[in-house]
């Protein structure tokens, strides 16, 4: 009898055992099931059309039905049953929370008419590791006017851009939306569906009769600006007009302002999205262009001796890893082309160089002389940020006062460019890489000055030869056809009615430019907060063929 117990006894505690092993233990710990809205709803993705902080968020917030336009806002909360972190071990219990944050995020599914038309593996770069470990409940932006500016938006954008909008056609739809986990490396792992989602979608997509809204649209009194006057020359304004409708109307999204220039005075001033005269526009990497323009003015002055100067001659590379010979060589103006040795490719994710991984060092510098370079690499032109931060740090030890001041001296203030915004490195060095903020006309005076050859009431400020330099076809762009690169400035043209347009011009991320006209009076500033859109540059570029430069380059 007592025997026959203790047999039971010891096959009901295997089997016990058995089961639990069975089961995938957590890794970490979450945030658990936060609220009673979040442990009825596990598993559910939700929709709201505006933002709603989590701890009020209700039921009667959710979405069924949701018309969408071209200014629609549309955000989603999704409540999970556990944190993503935790469903990633599943894939991988052999792996670490660290290892599993940097190879695994979510894969989004989308799906219109019950057809699945987009499937996104979430770049493991977002969320935040500490996100991905704690968090149970996602509440982020899909679409959000003006400011898409969040790695859910951008997500959305994507989707948008291969095939949503095909299928995003005028009138009544049906909207799936499915997360999993995924691992990826070796190979692709995908686990079960955390949540799911639905939304039964009415698309409005008006169409502008720009003829009969003409009259009721007003373009913007233009006033004199320090240092530049008003044009009293003429210009296209019903091709103004349109395009101030379109982009009013979000056919062209997210700009914020258009100015243009001709023989140096005002022609064109408009602002949108409830930008003005006054505000600071954040235009990413055109702020590598003035890299370039105060490396000239040191150049002139003395403090530097030329663009061929190697780094062995400014830093002791002994010091750093991958010493080689090449790295030594590295000249100046290698860095100025952006076709040096260095293993750097900001468009490679796997870049050694890549200027994501640059952002999260506490040495930017030091991150980029640590690189490893490629022989074979040197002269062929590549998208390298970290090598502009050289740059900026070069010029910081070799002018007085370190670049922040010496940039304001010999160039903001002979402009009479007094409100702006240096971004900085982790080393409190104003930023090269991109980020300085001024208003749209500083802007245009910027570009006015390069059009001037390098003069500003009378004064020269950039030596010519340099402005010359700076205008030189130097490199291939890469994967462009008949585009260059100069000294940190790009090169293009233009096709309107048959004719050939040249510019070269300053560019950053959310398609912002600055441009300047070879051969036309012209200087022509956009700036957008369209930021790692994939239509950022593309709009602009219509809306310059389309409108502005149609506009501008005939006298009506």
């Amino acid at each position: 009898m007592h025997l026959n117990c203790y047999l039971l006894l010891t096959i009901s505690l295997l089997v016990c055992t058995s089961k639990l092993c069975g089961q995938q233990q957590d890794i970490v710990k979450t945030e658990g099931i936060t609220s009673a809205l979040h442990q009825a709803n596990v598993g559910k993705i939700t929709f709201a059309a505006k933002e709603i902080p989590i701890d009020n968020y209700e039921k009667s917030d959710f979405l069924t039905s949701y018309t969408l336009t071209p200014k629609s806002k549309l955000f989603m909360t999704v409540f999970m049953g556990n944190s993503l972190t935790n469903y990633l071990h599943r894939l991988a219990p052999e792996l670490s929370p660290e290892e599993l944050a940097k190879i695994g995020n979510y894969q989004f599914s989308f799906y219109m008419d019950n057809q699945l038309v987009y499937q996104d593996n979430l770049h493991p770069g977002a969320p935040y590791a500490k996100d991905k470990h704690t968090q149970t409940v996602l509440s982020k932006p899909l679409i959000d006017h003006p400011f898409p500016d969040w790695w859910s938006t951008y997500l959305w954008l994507r989707f948008t851009n291969n095939g949503g909008d095909s299928t995003l056609t005028e009138g009544k739809h049906s909207f799936k939306m499915e997360i999993r986990p995924y691992l990826a490396n070796p190979g692709l792992k995908v686990g079960e569906l955390i949540a799911t989602g639905m939304l039964a979608l009415d698309v409005k997509k008006p169409e502008l009769d720009i003829a009969s809204i003409q009259d009721s649209i007003q373009l913007r009194e233009v006033k004199p600006y320090h240092g530049l006057p008003v044009s009293d020359e003429g210009f296209d304004r019903d091709k103004i007009k349109a395009l101030k409708a379109k982009v009013d109307a979000e056919i062209f999204k997210n700009i914020t302002s258009i100015v243009a220039l001709k023989n140096g005075k005002i022609l064109v001033e408009e602002y949108f999205n409830s930008a003005n005269r006054n505000t600071l526009h954040d235009v990413r990497s055109v702020g590598k262009s003035f890299a370039s323009t105060v490396m000239g003015i040191a150049i002139d002055e003395g403090l530097l001796k030329n663009e061929n100067q190697t780094l062995k001659e400014f830093y002791h590379l002994k010091a750093y890893d991958h010493h080689a010979p090449e790295k030594e060589n590295i000249s100046l103006k290698d860095l100025l082309t952006m076709s040096s040795a260095f293993e750097g490719n900001d468009d490679d994710g796997q870049s050694a160089g890549n200027e994501e991984r640059m952002y999260p060092t506490e040495n930017w510098v030091a991150f980029t002389l640590n690189l490893p370079v490629v022989p074979t690499k040197k002269g062929q032109w590549t998208y390298f940020t970290a090598g502009v931060v050289l740059l900026g740090d070069v010029l910081d030890k070799n002018v007085p006062g370190g670049l922040e001041k010496y940039a304001d001296a010999r160039l903001f203030k002979p402009l009479g460019i007094t409100k702006y915004k240096w971004q900085y490195t982790p080393q409190k060095v104003a930023n090269t890489a991109g980020g300085i903020q001024m208003n749209s006309l500083d802007f245009a005076k910027y570009g006015q000055l390069y059009k001037n050859g390098g003069k500003w009431n009378g004064k020269q400020i950039i030596p010519k030869e340099w402005v010359n330099k700076t205008f030189t076809k130097h490199r291939s762009v890469a994967d462009r056809k008949n585009e260059y690169y100069g000294y940190l400035f790009w090169n293009k043209k233009y096709q309107v009615n048959g004719y050939d347009y040249e510019t070269f011009y300053c560019a950053g991320n959310g398609g912002n430019k600055i441009f300047v006209f070879k051969d036309q009076p012209l200087v022509v500033v956009v700036t957008a907060t369209a930021f790692n859109a994939p239509y950022s540059h593309l709009q602009v570029d219509k809306m310059m063929e389309d409108y502005i430069l149609p506009a501008v380059l005939q006298n009506k």
